[in-house]
């Protein structure tokens, strides 16, 4: 700070002291960063708001205003019937006028209140006929406003107790925006209806049906201290869920639906079984629950030991978690699934029964097949690449994201195109990259194959000879490597380090197993699955363009069934790490969509795994 600091006055104001103090913060190389707070904090709005509001308070207490007299309204009533018991002049006639007017006898009343300081509410008695067992509990009377949406709210009955409890509390919820309401609760009644010995289907019925003004008697719950952080952690689902499909959750209608790709917040992880989340950008403030990352594990491991085919109610079956209790909601039955009423201390088994959708064959085969080459493209164009063999399903459940942003200091992401059958992704990469050469690039492959006479070193490839390629496959260096006539290829790591550096975005066209490898906090990836748009027969194609982008092509209906199959299939198999899908309706367009992908990498935030920015 400087030393010439200006001298104050007993009048000037903390608001006025505050705007000098951010005046004389100077910058300084030593403590740049704790100044920078500083001149942040006092700028705050807030603060001189709080300021100002201080010196008002203060200014009161200092003056100390007192009452001239505590009764003015009786002193105006004595005065107009002095004025009415006599003839009045002009002068008293206006001023009997005023004194009898309803609003200046209002004002002259609150005046009296304010010198009595009489402001505390008169409390009603307690009423006689309270219930005995009521007296030595503290007894919580809490009205809530409550409209279409439902309280956020869900209720259990304790199995020692029999008491109905509240069990769960859905964060941005009616219930959760009040702070009245907590879990543990022990609810007595509803709008003055006795509910202790009511089933709680009716409890539900009764508070779902209820609108505006709801008063419940709640006997509150022992607070213990509470450890347990509000939580804020961003996912990317890798599989659909749907509530109504879940008979292991609490409360069907209580539950988030959402699809692979879509984006959650967890703002709750209270319940190491049910999370509770938000979509990101969804406009309901409610959070719904959704199955944590290590259940749903569980189950999905469960699922593997019972197999595929076993029946839900199978003997053999084991209940996934003794403690997932049913629980009862005020939320309106959606008609897509049975309605949860029953309160039951113990989940049937129901192993089989998660919600997700998806194909069980899928996870236990494991990523082992290519889909981006048909049999006829193969008789023409290098063999499949070579990959190490899944010993093990993998479980898509949840990743951890966060929003990264490129900085200019920063490498650009490599960006990784993947296709299905009649995609021709290398051709769009090559156009892309011809338009502007100076922003992006290819990575240059190896071969072992003799170099032509009007090709250069490093230009078309990198000529390399067989025993210096099976060397570099011993060592990992490849991404992917293939055999063709003979002859070796190879995309290599170090090629596209190499086009990074030149601080150009790399462009990859690979087989989809290679993301295992290029996953990473290095190159940062962004996954493009590109497919044609295929029409549903031959029949269809009179009007279309060619899905595959090229002239004179005649496909089958077998064609485009095979197409098809193989856009399905990668999409089943990956597409958990597709960060954005490219339909190629021909070529002109799909060119003109990737570059604005590309740009939009560039320029906008994206959602990464926290790994790859987490130091």
């Amino acid at each position: 700070m400087r030393g010439d600091m200006p001298v104050l006055s007993p009048s000037t104001g903390l608001h006025e002291m505050l705007a000098l103090l951010t005046a004389q913060l100077h910058p300084d190389a030593n403590h740049r960063e704790d100044l920078d707070f500083l001149r942040e904090v006092f700028s705050e709005r807030s603060l001189s708001y709080l300021m100002r509001i201080h010196e008002r308070l203060r200014h009161y207490v200092n003056q100390n205003p007192t009452p001239v007299l505590h009764s003015a309204a009786c002193l105006a009533e004595d005065v107009t019937e002095e004025l009415q018991s006599g003839l009045l002049e002009e002068d008293e006639r206006e001023l009997l006028m005023l004194l009898t007017t309803p609003h200046v006898k209002a004002v002259l009343t609150v005046h009296d209140t304010v010198a009595q300081k009489n402001f505390d509410p008169v409390l009603p008695p307690l009423p006689e006929d309270l219930d005995d067992e009521l007296e030595e509990e503290s007894v919580k009377i809490v009205r809530l406003v409550k409209n279409k949406e439902p309280l956020g709210a869900t209720i259990r009955r304790d199995e020692v107790t029999g008491a109905v409890v509240v069990a769960r509390i859905m964060k941005g919820g009616a219930a959760d925006r009040s702070g009245l309401v907590h879990v543990g609760d022990e609810l007595r009644e509803v709008n003055g209806n006795l509910i202790t010995h009511k089933g709680p289907d009716e409890i539900s019925q009764i508070l779902s049906q209820s609108q505006g003004s709801i008063t419940l008697k709640i006997i509150p719950a022992v607070k213990e201290e509470d450890n347990l952080k509000e939580s804020t952690v961003f996912l990317r689902a890798l599989f659909d869920y749907t509530p109504s499909e879940d008979k292991a959750t609490p409360c069907q209608e209580a539950g988030l639906p959402f699809q692979r790709g879509d984006f959650l917040q967890v703002v709750s992880q209270d319940d190491h079984i049910w999370w509770q989340a938000k979509r990101v950008g969804d406009s309901n403030l409610r959070a719904g629950l959704i199955p944590s990352m290590k259940f749903q594990e569980r189950r999905l491991v469960q699922k593997m030991k019972t197999g595929p085919h076993q029946s839900p109610n199978s003997p053999r079956a084991p209940p996934y978690d003794q403690a997932c209790e049913k629980e009862d909601c005020d939320y309106e039955g959606t008609g897509s699934g049975p309605r949860v009423v029953a309160v039951s201390p113990k989940c049937e088994a129901v192993a089989p029964s998660c919600g997700q959708a998806f194909s069980w064959e899928f996870y236990s085969a494991g990523l082992r097949r290519s889909f981006r080459l048909s049999r006829k493209d193969r008789q023409g164009s290098p063999g499949e690449a070579c990959y190490a063999e899944a010993e093990e399903p993998e479980f898509f459940v949840y990743e951890e994201v966060t929003r990264y942003q490129q900085r200019s200091s920063e490498k650009p992401r490599l960006v990784v195109l993947i296709g299905s059958l009649g995609a021709r992704i290398n051709e769009l990469k090559q156009k892309v990259i011809a338009e502007n050469p100076q922003r992006y690039g290819a990575a240059i492959p190896h071969t072992t194959r003799p170099k032509k006479t009007h090709e250069k070193e490093g230009v078309e490839y990198h000529f390399i000879s067989k025993q210096a390629f099976e060397a570099d496959i011993q060592t990992n260096k490849f991404i992917e490597y293939g055999e063709y006539k003979d002859n070796q290829y190879g995309t290599s790591l170090e090629s596209i380090r190499s086009v990074l550096a030149k601080n150009k975005m790399c462009l990859v066209d690979v087989q989809p197993e290679a993301l295992k490898i290029l996953r990473t906090a290095e190159f940062k990836p962004y996954v493009i699955f590109i497919k044609p748009q295929i029409p549903e027969s031959r029949r269809h194609r009179s009007t279309a363009k060619s899905p595959t982008g090229g002239d004179n092509v005649c496909l089958t209906d077998e064609d485009l069934q095979e197409m098809r199959h193989s856009a399905e299939q990668m999409e089943q198999q990956y597409g958990h790490l597709v960060d954005r899908v490219l339909v190629k309706e021909d070529a002109t367009g799909a060119c003109v969509e990737l570059r604005n992908i590309l740009e939009q990498v560039e320029r906008e935030p994206q959602w990464v795994p926290v790994s790859w920015v987490r130091t």
